[in-house]
């Protein structure tokens, strides 16, 4: 999954974490938790109920498969891959309707 370059940089091959959260249940995966961020890869399958509550840093998604929508406050967003969607620190949201299991990359700010 991870290459160690050295102390100050690291590699990370997407299909390889990709592989790490796919299956038929919700799956988080971080792979990178350092003071000025955090980014993870977050699979939810056909059907599945998105249980995340608001988080206290602001949030970046970037759709790597599936399809669904997204739920921001009361606003509803319709996700595909490529849709890159940004969420501020302790705002509710969550992924419904999910009709293609969806498979995220999350990015996090530092916290608030």
């Amino acid at each position: 999954m991870r290459t160690d370059i050295g102390a100050d940089w690291q590699v990370f091959k997407l299909e390889e974490l990709v592989e790490k959260v796919r299956g038929d249940e919700a799956r988080f995966l971080e792979f990178i938790n350092v003071p000025s961020m955090s980014c993870a890869v977050y699979h939810l399958p056909k059907g599945c109920k998105d249980m995340q509550s608001p988080h206290a840093e602001d949030e970046v998604y970037f759709v790597l498969s599936g399809k669904g929508s997204l739920r921001v406050n009361d606003e509803d967003h319709d996700i595909e891959p490529g849709t890159v969607l940004f969420v501020k620190a302790n705002t509710l949201h969550s992924f419904f309707d999910i009709e293609e299991d969806i498979t995220v990359l999350a990015m996090f700010g530092p916290q608030c």
